[in-house]
């Protein structure tokens, strides 16, 4: 059985809406970057092309392939609301901001991107990076909801009711031309 194994990139310690900005992993925890990187297969690794994606496949790839970085594996684009915290938007945009996390699908921050129009950028991309093996994605909370969605058949709401920490492992793996979730969350 093949699987997509998620990683979710190193924390950034962000206060706010971080999608597009190209902040830096803290990979300070060397003990959890190794334990991450020994409970992963003998596989490619491809990692969405912001730095802090970049910074953290790099430090769990070892001797394995390493893919192109692929932008399309980029978190959420938050637009306006991009580094702002919740209660600012809030101030700003109340309606707005709670339809966004309320109702998630075609509502988009200002100038940036639906919770649709990520979850079509994601599959089309994991879609063209899979090849029937294994594979190895570091990517961004958002991202990886995406493809828990899609193996878990449910709304974009009851998918966010799942945690992914910085530095877990989510694993999806194939059977029968269907994803199915495997592993949600795991801190190795």
């Amino acid at each position: 059985m093949s699987a997509l194994w998620l990683i979710r990139h190193g924390p950034t310690h962000a206060k706010g809406m971080c999608g597009w900005s190209d902040l830096p992993a803290d990979l300070s925890d060397a003990a959890a970057v190794a334990r991450l990187a020994g409970a992963l297969p003998e596989a490619p690794v491809v990692s969405s092309d912001l730095d802090r994606a970049v910074r953290t496949a790099d430090a769990v790839t070892g001797g394995r392939p390493r893919l192109p970085h692929e932008p399309d594996l980029r978190e959420i684009h938050f637009g306006a609301w991009e580094l702002k915290r919740h209660d600012e938007i809030e101030a700003e945009a109340p309606d707005h901001i709670r339809a966004f996390w309320d109702r998630p699908g075609d509502i988009a921050p200002p100038n940036g991107e639906s919770w649709n129009a990520l979850r079509a950028r994601c599959d089309a991309a994991i879609d063209r990076l899979w090849t029937g093996g294994d594979l190895i994605v570091v990517a961004h909370f958002g991202v990886i909801l995406t493809q828990l969605q899609r193996a878990l058949g449910c709304t974009a709401h009851e998918v966010f009711g799942h945690r992914i920490e910085p530095l877990s492992l989510t694993r999806i793996a194939r059977e029968g031309g269907n994803w199915r979730a495997a592993t949600i969350n795991h801190l190795p």
